[in-house]
């Protein structure tokens, strides 16, 4: 690949802004036609929504971390310098997809709102489609067969 501006995942739109975006949707029917998810949410509900938004931060942050030390950028709109399989990477081969997830989740269960969650195969499907499988299909031309052995031994989500 030796066009710079022809290595990239070819994705355009950053991914974190679909996950935004599909929620903020999900919140705009909930204005107009409120669901909610219980009457009431208890403690174990705001529990498990904590517990989702916290663990999506640290696992983002610590993906963004691996990606620093390996010297390369977490944008997938900018060229990949080096495969990274180490922290959360042993475990997911988009943890940062996985923790906007995770958050997005979250979110819907502290609002209390049911439209995200009926929203929520919309972004995943999006993610999927307009994002991983480029991502997936430019990693694998660009790495070879290191991206293969990976894609191989860690599964896509979790």
């Amino acid at each position: 690949m030796a066009d710079r501006s022809k290595d990239t995942s070819g994705i355009r739109f950053p991914p974190p802004l679909i996950y935004l975006g599909v929620f903020l949707a999900g919140y705009a029917l909930d204005r107009v036609a409120p669901m909610r998810v219980w009457a009431a949410p208890g403690p174990l509900v705001l529990a498990i929504s904590w517990a989702l938004i916290l663990g999506a931060i640290f696992v983002a942050a610590s993906a963004w971390v691996q990606f620093r030390r390996a010297g390369t950028t977490p944008n997938p709109t900018q060229p990949t310098t080096a495969l990274v399989v180490r922290g959360p990477y042993r475990f997911t081969r988009n943890p940062m997809y996985l923790g906007l997830a995770a958050l997005y989740l979250g979110a819907a269960l502290r609002l209390n709102s049911l439209w995200p969650l009926v929203l929520f195969p919309v972004v995943i499907t999006l993610i999927e489609w307009r994002v991983i499988a480029r991502e997936e299909a430019y990693l694998e031309a660009k790495f070879g067969e290191a991206y293969r052995a990976y894609k191989a031994r860690v599964r896509r989500w979790i």
